[in-house]
């Protein structure tokens, strides 16, 4: 009756934050994009932010999930419906993202009557609707011929290159820009993989760590510490890629000084640092010991760390290469805003700025909300009260 109650009363907090993210979006609807703090110097902003970071979320999940047949991990496959659940979820929420940022809903048959198959976003609409349909298709069969049928294991060699492709086609949309200097990059497609791996398995061990405590599934703390050493690994070669692209800007002559400058020092500087040290350096000193790696508080402390450093990681990748502007010389880059509307000085720059609007916050926590909600539902539909794995006498005693 206590696990009840809880449960009612999460879903009832994030039904109404939920419902406070609807309004804010009607209110969008009505007022347009206006009421974002994007403009034409900033064109993307927190939506596209979350839909990057959510897409690498699902990413990273279905990895795990499909590498359990693919590789014939055994042990992984105790975790696979959990896994596919979130990574579903995920993957849902990175779509509305999308849909919210067209401005209007009535936009979306413009995909469909006037698509550009040379355009990378036109790629990554195909593959995420592709993505999500394995995603369906691969929890149906998980949920009624169980983990280790044949059917699941035919549609997992094609759901681990969906899940991989998936977030590269996301990456090969900054990764093109040839524009932006701080986006064009021949290894944005490995970094975006690396980070969805760590960042996705790392929501994967606190959602386990959830619903064992709320006795929805049993994991065996081997197995959980197992994962968090392939966390660990996961970080150690995020880091990596992040560090060559580092290199590469930093070496004298190369065209991307100014934009490590402004990752470094400027208006995204802490959002990149917080990625470094708290995002990688911490999280991988953590999980590098095996005895931490039996400790759920810590491996979930390291996870929540690697989250929200990707997250960061999101902002600055996006931000930074629109705070230089493509325009030389007065008088900049009209804003575009409801405010520069009225005229004046006010309505050209030369540097490009964004904060999020408390619509775009509320927003963006009602997607969140209603993912979380859709995620405790689901779990709760499809888990068989923890009898997907035999916890042993570490995991009673967590």
């Amino acid at each position: 009756m206590e696990t009840s109650a809880k449960f009612k009363a999460a879903a009832g907090v994030l039904g109404v934050l939920t419902l406070a993210g609807v309004a804010a979006w009607i209110y969008q609807l009505m007022f347009g994009l206006g009421v974002t703090g994007m403009s034409n110097a900033t064109s993307w902003g927190l939506y596209i932010t979350m839909f990057m970071f959510f897409v690498g979320l699902s990413a990273g999940g279905l990895i795990v999930a499909s590498s359990a047949s693919v590789f014939h991990v055994a042990q992984y496959k105790k975790v696979a419906l959990p896994a596919v659940i979130l990574s579903t979820v995920c993957i849902c929420c990175a779509g509305m993202f999308v849909l919210i940022d067209l401005g209007g809903i009535q936009r979306v048959w413009r995909i469909v009557t006037g698509p550009n198959p040379a355009s990378p976003l036109f790629w990554d609409i195909c593959v995420i609707s592709i993505y999500l349909v394995i995603n369906v298709v691969y929890l149906v069969l998980m949920k009624r011929h169980g983990v280790d049928s044949p059917a699941v294991s035919r549609v997992s060699r094609f759901a681990l290159p969906v899940a991989i492709l998936v977030h590269s086609v996301t990456a090969w949309i900054f990764g093109l820009e040839m524009a932006k200097e701080g986006w064009y990059s021949a290894i944005m497609a490995p970094i975006f993989v690396a980070s969805a791996m760590d960042s996705g398995l790392a929501l994967l061990l606190i959602a386990l760590a959830g619903l064992r405590k709320a006795g929805v599934l049993a994991v065996d703390q081997k197995l959980f510490a197992n994962l968090a050493g392939l966390l660990a690994t996961c970080i150690a070669v995020d880091a990596f890629f992040i560090g060559c692209e580092i290199l590469t800007m930093a070496y004298p002559g190369a065209a991307g000084a100014e934009t490590l400058s402004i990752m470094a020092t400027g208006a995204t500087a802490p959002f990149f640092w917080f990625e470094i040290l708290a995002g990688l350096l911490v999280p991988f000193c953590i999980l590098v010991f095996a005895r931490n790696r039996q400790r759920t508080g810590l491996v979930v402390g390291a996870g929540a760390l690697v989250i929200l450093g990707v997250l960061c990681k999101r902002v600055w990748l996006l931000l930074t290469s629109f705070v230089e502007l493509n325009v030389a010389g007065a008088p900049g880059v009209s804003l575009g805003t409801q405010a520069a509307q009225q005229g004046g000085s006010g309505m050209w720059v030369l540097v490009g700025a964004y904060a999020p609007t408390w619509v775009e916050v509320v927003v963006a926590v009602g997607v969140v909300s209603l993912g979380a909600l859709a995620f405790m539902v689901l779990c709760r539909a499809l888990l068989s009260g923890g009898k997907q794995a035999v916890p042993d006498a570490a995991a009673a005693a967590a």
